[in-house]
């Protein structure tokens, strides 16, 4: 006879419900007479799943559906350890446990080494946009609870205040606060009864959701991580048939490949995102040919690239003329995409004055662009000669700094302490040196 492994992780879950092994086989039982899958379980049923045999398929969902229940929050089958098998992975349904699961990992700041091991992956096959749209129109809908656009606009709400507070302090902390929402609202929402327009609306509003949390990912170092979000990001946007946050998320993935040096794969992306933008806006069209401009830069498609660049000029001088909106593409990124175009065509001087025009022209909300963005530029002010100059941008990173969580911007002070170190004989560069030692965190002090 085979030895079985004894199911710690189900262990665990019973433990937690306090019920008795012939109460945890009763409401399984009477859940599966609600769902008309009769099923006639007993105390010794229980001590085998524990032991490590696994409850017969159909009777998985009621399981965890009993579990969920009784510890008023969703239950997945992997944290049941119970594999899903291929056919439930087809399943719209798993797309939901997938989420959580994702979530879960995410919030556990036990699990930070695992997230940050997590590997960039050139191979990860990226959903086209007919594979995704309509998706998850048969997904399971719950039994009980009922949902309206009042649930769709709390999404929307706290994902423009999560984004928000990435803007000004870094996604350190607001990544885990998405992550739980997503786990412990947005997932339940997504089970729950609706009108199909509501259902469209939450799943366009929880791709959004997601594309952030992806975002916030990348900008920490955790580039698996921010994958797999962006990914669910184009699944939930699929099903909503929501263009425009399918495009974006293509455009962020665009943006994280072309940043880690994988310029064919972040070009590919990028082309792609504006390959399936319908009647985009001229601020949605400076957006996305801003990226294509720097990733073809990247490539070294010189001619393309001030093409792309030249295209987004246009378009954002259109959007300018017509209403603004707050946290959308501005003339201060396209400052910085244009920096970035010169920078890559070996135009450093001219890369230095965009990323001062990128300054001026940011609002002051954007605290955490200001620390990143600027700490670049002082390093490209050093690389040009300038001293004096790199070490005066870097002194006013240091004044907000302190305020930023964000692991972009703790890399860019461990630079910082790296190419200063050899100039340290100048008074001024020491100065730099000795207060960044005083403001840095003693984990990134070189």
């Amino acid at each position: 006879m085979a030895h079985r492994e004894p199911n710690a992780q189900l262990v665990s879950l019973v433990a937690e419900t306090r019920w008795t092994y012939s109460q945890f086989a009763h409401a399984v039982n009477r859940i599966g007479a609600e769902t008309g899958t009769p099923l006639r379980y007993d105390e010794s049923s229980v001590a085998h799943w524990l032991r490590g045999t696994r409850p017969r398929k159909a009777a998985r969902p009621a399981v965890l559906e009993a579990l969920s229940r009784r510890l008023a929050r969703p239950v997945t089958h992997t944290e049941a350890g119970f594999p899903l098998s291929d056919d439930q992975e087809s399943q719209p349904a798993s797309a939901v446990e997938g989420l959580m699961d994702l979530g879960r990992l995410d919030m556990d700041p036990s699990r930070r080494g695992i997230l940050s091991a997590g590997l960039f992956s050139v191979a990860l096959t990226t959903p086209e946009w007919p594979d995704v749209v309509g998706r998850m129109e048969a997904v399971q809908i719950g039994r009980v609870r009922r949902i309206g656009y009042r649930e769709v606009d709390a999404v929307a709400a706290m994902t423009e205040k999560l984004s928000e507070l990435d803007d000004q302090f870094g996604g350190r902390h607001a990544r885990p606060m998405a992550a739980a929402f997503l786990v412990n609202t947005v997932a339940p929402h997504l089970r729950a009864d609706a009108p199909e327009d509501v259902r469209k609306g939450l799943r366009s509003a929880t791709s959004d959701l997601l594309y952030l949390t992806g975002f916030m990912a990348v900008d920490e170092g955790f580039h698996g991580l921010a994958q797999r979000y962006y990914i669910k990001a184009l699944e939930l946007a699929g099903s909503a048939e929501d263009h425009m946050t399918y495009c974006t998320t293509l455009r962020g993935m665009s943006l994280q490949a072309v940043d880690l040096g994988h310029v064919t794969h972040a070009t590919r992306l990028a082309d792609a995102a504006a390959a399936v933008s319908p009647e985009a806006g001229p601020r949605m069209r400076a957006f996305l040919a801003g990226q294509q401009a720097h990733c073809h830069a990247a490539a070294g498609n010189r001619q393309t690239a001030l093409g792309y660049l030249r295209e987004a000029e246009v378009a954002m001088e259109r959007a300018e003329s017509q209403a603004k909106a707050f946290g959308s593409y501005a003339p201060s990124s396209l400052a910085y995409h244009t920096s970035q175009v010169r920078f890559e065509l070996g135009d450093k001087k001219g890369a230095v004055t965009s990323l001062i025009e990128s300054d001026k022209l940011r609002d002051k909300h954007y605290r955490r662009s200001s620390v990143r963005y600027n700490a670049l530029l002082a390093e490209r002010q050093l690389e040009l000669g300038r001293l004096e100059e790199a070490c005066a941008t870097w002194n006013r990173v240091l004044d907000e700094y302190p305020l930023v969580q964000s692991g972009g911007a703790d890399k860019r002070m461990r630079n910082m302490q790296s190419l200063i170190r050899p100039h340290m004989r100048n008074q001024t560069a020491r100065s730099l040196y000795e207060r960044a030692r005083g403001v840095v965190p003693p984990a990134l002090t070189t």
